[in-house]
């Protein structure tokens, strides 16, 4: 049987996926289910361990083997529970060498489960070239950066992945040209502070001038789209880009976590809720028809409900299309876990009162969009998704084209033509 991967959490994962398939199974694994993990918040750590119980179950002959931020930062935890057979730490999942050392483990019947080796002493990032994606899906994901330097007091995610390294610029573009070769339309650049790319390059190139080299040297490539980035460190070409090349899509998913200013700054944030709604003034001039997202916390500690409508209202004030809310989950180890919580049943109210807001800016986005004709990406029989990541109800168009659609209606969750 072949490697299972069950993948939890970012796009990041969803690209590194791909590399454990290949390095897992050609290190000679099999019937084995590696669980990719995230450590974002204690549910996700949660979901993973109630996955693998139920996987167990499912499958009692199999080995299984966790990885992932929550696997560097719990290892000691999933190696204690029967299911597990091995912990491999999150740098080590993406090398050759921890896969057959795995290998040689199970062979020998060895009893030690933990492979994690010190994630903070990690320098560099190497390049890993996938052909195509398992999946054969038309939108994928390239890693173009890992690991963060900042430390926001909420976030345990810098000792999961360790500190920012970038993968060369001439290695991305290979990597993109390779994909958009073997017909995967969109390229979606991922990374866990991707605005940070290339700081620790030769030359310091930015986020910016990267998509315009993979815009210039892959003609071929119909859509490019950015994932979440930090506003406060988007510079002056990537805002060129997203003015003046129309295959960088019209779509950015902004890292805001509040709105309010005494909360920005005890998450350690970079940026104040001003900031933020400059940054989306300027892109807006720059691309109009440009939709923003954003992740935002609710219930932070210390945040009283006047500092919580302030989150409310950057949704307006913002323009925000999509919202990601997070309830607060006090990760072990961070600051924010010792500053007084909220209490749970409020910071759950928050988060309910965040997403209904959210529902209506998106129903209201979709609504807008009736009467426009617009590229729609056809990602299944049934779903494409436009330019902004709006998602449209299809029906007889070939997956993977690229398909100007009119748009006829909207039915408050996705377009219809």
């Amino acid at each position: 049987m072949p490697v299972d991967i069950v993948t939890f959490g970012c796009r990041l994962n969803a690209f590194e996926a791909e590399v454990i398939r290949r390095e897992a199974e050609g290190a000679g694994l099999s019937d084995t289910i590696v669980i990719n993990s995230c450590a974002v918040t204690n549910e996700a750590v949660a979901q993973a361990r109630q996955s693998i119980r139920k996987l167990k179950r499912e499958r009692p002959e199999a080995r299984i083997v966790v990885t992932g931020c929550a696997a560097q930062t719990q290892s000691a935890m999933f190696a204690g529970m029967a299911e597990v057979d091995r912990v491999v730490g999150n740098d080590d999942k993406m090398r050759s060498q921890a896969w057959r050392e795995t290998r040689s483990a199970f062979d020998l019947g060895a009893s030690e489960k933990i492979a994690v080796s010190d994630i903070m002493a990690v320098k560099e990032m190497a390049p890993h070239l996938i052909d195509g994606f398992a999946s054969g899906l038309p939108r994928v994901f390239v890693q173009v950066q890992n690991g963060c330097d900042h430390r926001c007091t909420f976030c345990i995610i810098p000792y999961g992945r360790g500190n920012s390294r970038s993968v060369p610029m001439g290695a991305v573009v290979e990597q993109v040209r390779t994909l958009a070769e073997r017909g995967h339309a969109e390229i979606v650049l991922t990374g866990v502070d991707l605005t940070s790319y290339g700081t620790d390059l030769p030359g310091a190139p930015k986020l910016g001038m990267l998509a315009k080299q993979i815009l210039r040297h892959v003609p071929e490539l119909k859509r490019l789209r950015i994932s979440s980035i930090d506003s406060i460190e988007a510079d002056a070409d990537l805002l060129d880009a997203i003015a003046d090349d129309a295959r960088l899509m019209p779509h950015l998913h902004l890292s805001l976590q509040s709105g309010d200013d005494m909360i920005l700054k005890r998450m350690k944030r970079r940026h104040l809720r001003q900031d933020a709604i400059a940054f989306c003034d300027q892109v807006r001039r720059l691309r109009p028809d440009i939709a923003f997202g954003a992740d935002i916390i609710a219930g932070f500690p210390t945040e009283t409900e006047e500092m919580f409508s302030r989150s409310l209202d950057l949704i307006e004030e913002c323009g925000l299309t999509f919202l990601h809310v997070f309830p607060y989950s006090p990760r072990p180890g961070t600051p924010a876990a010792r500053m007084p919580q909220v209490a749970g049943g409020a910071i759950k109210e928050r988060a309910k009162r965040l997403r209904a807001v959210g529902e209506v800016a998106l129903r209201r986005r979709l609504q807008a969009e009736i009467g426009a004709t617009r590229d729609v990406l056809i990602e299944s029989e049934s779903l494409g998704r436009t330019e902004h990541y709006l998602p449209v109800a299809i029906a007889g168009e070939r997956v993977g084209s690229v398909v100007p659609l009119r748009i006829a209606a909207s039915d408050g969750e996705r377009l219809t033509t």
